[in-house]
């Protein structure tokens, strides 16, 4: 709880306790006499401001009062991160994990508490306590070697550091190995790597370094004004109104052989009488002033749009480079230099300047410091379109003639030589590239750029609708029809998602959860706005989650499950860690997820379980489930056994009990749940196993019907 200045004196908004999201009372200051209304002034002054230490101390009570709300254990500490705090003193703050000692991957958590101090809601991607032994079979040295051979490019320094991977089905141990240089085409190449510590095998990949992609040519944003500042005899190319951000010339060079882009390093612009190129690609000054009226519109969106202070939002502007590099064909941000880059692109073609890649480089660097999604994975294309939509959303800001705005990216580039553009919003399939237009269970696997598709398709329909009109043809995924509610109330709706209640590892569906929690945030569960939200996911393939705009419940349909096949991982199920997955050992009924419950020959018990109303008016109400049997076991005895239960209230029925003394391969099971209508349950699957042979029970595409 907060200081006792912080409370209302007269009125107490809560008691103690987890509160329910949408559940807490607001103090009345109306009333109304017979006919006539009259407003009561509060005589209470208002509460102090909280302040970002106070927020962060409660943030770590409030998980060390309730752990599960964090999925956390003995065995994890937490550090701070970002803090965020709302009008009415709600808070958010950011949490990094360690499980004993080891930094985890994937296992940040977002604590939202309301404004009395009390805890409101978690954010986190993580599903279950980590349980990971942290004995690594695999050398440091082993897993240095195993990731060089993915670098391309010069090598400058490398890193090695055991950590722990929540973002994997089932969490594992592993080497995070960082390798930094210099990639063939010149541009920057932060690769980290995953290596298994058991196995020594690479879980995943991904460069910190986040380019535009491809080759092309530039453009120029026309005649337009530039923020610089006085030095002895002119000006330099230095904005002393948005953090002393800075635009200097690489000379046609790249870092040298060094980790970090130094301090000072490339030539400053400067000029005698404060009027910066001339049009024309002779003059190396011109592309300054695209990067650096780039820089200056983005940093303006960001302040005057969302209120944020800069990139990292602590004031501090950030450099660009421009004439990066021998003919480099491409754009990018560091955020480990916090700096643009911009090439010339080829020879005869023009720089990559264009204002939109702008946005959406910097954007990255947003991303980066709230959170920080994984750039691999649905993380990874969520990332890419949350890059997507900013530096469009800077651009429509912006309203240059020069670059009238648009739903097209990097169009001004030519990046395929017949005008069009790099990546289309309406209909992401449109670049030909293999962007998706619809969410599918092999999104995950796609390059980010590619997998960004089904975001900025979201966003489309969000902001501008489906079907025809000035900016395009979007059809949804569903046949559904999308009204837009226009870019500014889509681009509050994704930024505080973004800022507030997305994590490193967010999923799609996750994602779909996130944006409604904004949008109920910023105008009510009731909303247009919500119901936009939950429209346009569906235009995408983007399934119902547990969250919808009228809270937390089931969806309406066929079947009363959330997430039934569990193809976006663990949403809307409570499972042990490891059991929701998509491990090559085992084999779904369909899509690339199942539930994997035990398997292991040691003493283990394991659970899958979800929340549920069976109506009252159901006829035949049933929980199916494809169940899959394999055992080392033999004879008849039943030493491993899998019971599907339903809890309600304080009791627990068992209506099927499944043991390794019948194997099968995946079999349709159905049970009758005609004693439950009328009430919210608890479908349960409890799997034990003894310390001797190994007993699997594999389930997948679960249902319940009400006949």
């Amino acid at each position: 709880m907060r200081l006792p200045p912080r409370h209302t004196p007269f009125l107490a908004l809560a008691v103690g306790g987890l509160l329910v999201a949408g559940a807490m009372a607001q103090p009345a200051v109306a009333v109304a006499t017979d006919s006539v209304s009259a407003t009561v002034s509060d005589p209470r002054p208002a509460p102090p401001k909280v302040t970002s230490s106070e927020a962060l101390r409660e943030a770590k009570e409030s998980i060390a009062g309730h752990p599960r709300a964090a999925r956390a254990s003995a065995q994890d500490t937490f550090t701070s991160g970002a803090v965020q705090i709302d009008k009415d003193g709600s808070s958010h703050v950011r949490l990094n994990r360690q499980y004993q000692g080891l930094p985890v991957v994937g296992g940040d958590v977002i604590v939202h508490s309301a404004p009395d101090g009390e805890l409101h809601d978690t954010t986190l991607s993580l599903a279950a306590p980590l349980s990971v032994s942290t004995k690594a079979k695999v050398g440091s040295a082993s897993a240095l070697a195993t990731a060089k051979k993915l670098f391309k490019g010069r090598l400058a320094s490398t890193s090695v550091k055991l950590s722990v991977d929540a973002l994997s089905a089932t969490p594992r141990l592993v080497w995070h190995v960082e390798t930094n240089g210099i990639a063939p085409d010149q541009s920057p190449n932060e690769l980290n790597v995953l290596v298994d510590a058991v196995t020594g095998k690479v879980v995943r990949d991904w460069n910190g370094f986040h380019t535009a992609e491809g080759t092309g040519r530039g453009y120029q944003v026309g005649g337009v004004g530039v923020s610089t500042t006085p030095i002895s005899g002119g000006y330099e190319l230095k904005d002393p109104l948005r953090g002393n951000g800075e635009t200097r010339d690489a000379q046609n060079r790249t870092i040298p052989d060094t980790d970090d882009i130094p301090a000072g390093w490339g030539q400053a612009f400067t000029d005698t009488d404060n009027a910066w190129g001339d049009g024309t690609l002779t003059n190396r000054a011109t592309v300054a002033v695209d990067a650096h009226y780039g820089i200056q519109q983005t940093w303006d969106y960001f302040k005057n749009v969302h209120g944020r202070n800069g990139i990292r939002n602590d004031g501090a502007g950030a450099r660009s480079f421009v004439h990066w590099g021998v003919d480099y064909a491409n754009a990018g941000w560091s955020d480990k230099d916090f700096a643009m880059i911009y090439g010339d692109g080829e020879p005869g073609s023009k720089p990559f300047t264009q204002l939109d890649v702008a946005g959406h480089e910097m954007a990255h660097g947003v991303t980066s410091a709230t959170a920080n999604l994984n750039y691999s994975g649905e993380s990874g294309g969520l990332n890419e379109a949350t890059s997507d939509i900013f530096g469009t959303l800077v651009e429509f800001n912006t309203d240059n003639a020069a670059d009238a705005p648009d739903y097209l990216i990097g169009e001004k580039i030519d990046i395929n030589g017949n005008g069009t553009p790099l990546r289309y919003m309406d209909k992401p399939s449109k670049d030909g590239r293999g962007s998706q237009d619809c969410w599918t269970t092999g999104t995950k696997n796609l390059d980010p750029h590619y997998s960004s598709g089904p975001g900025n398709h979201f966003f489309y329909l969000l902001a501008v609708g489906s079907g025809q009109s000035s900016w395009g043809n979007s059809p949804t995924c569903n046949g559904s029809t999308v009204t837009g509610i226009g870019n500014a109330a889509a681009g509050k709706i994704w930024y505080r998602a973004l800022t507030t209640y997305m994590t490193s590892g967010t999923t799609y569906a996750q994602a779909r959860t996130a944006t409604i929690k904004a949008a109920t945030d910023l105008y009510g569960a009731t909303s247009a706005q919500c119901t936009a939200v939950e429209k346009a996911w569906g235009g995408v393939s983007v399934a119902a989650t547990a969250t919808t705009c009228g809270g937390t419940t089931p969806p309406t349909g066929g079947n009363l499950l959330v997430n039934p096949g569990f193809e976006s991982g663990a949403s809307g199920w409570t499972a042990a860690s490891g059991v929701i997955t998509n491990r090559a050992d085992g084999a779904p009924y369909a899509g690339s997820y199942y539930a994997y419950l035990n398997g292991r020959g040691t003493t283990r018990t394991d659970t899958l379980s979800q929340s549920v109303t069976v109506p009252s008016t159901a006829v035949a109400p049933k929980l199916s489930f494809y169940l899959r049997i394999t055992t080392a076991e033999t004879g008849a005895t039943a030493y491993d056994t899998l019971k599907a239960q339903v809890v309600s209230g304080t009791t627990t029925t068992t209506l099927a009990t499944y043991s390794n003394t019948t194997p099968s391969n995946y079999t349709l099971r159905t049970l009758d749940l005609s004693a439950f209508k009328g009430k919210t349950v608890t479908i349960k699957f409890l799997g034990a196993e003894d310390s001797s042979l190994s007993t699997s029970f594999l389930i997948d595409n679960t249902s319940v019907t009400t006949g």
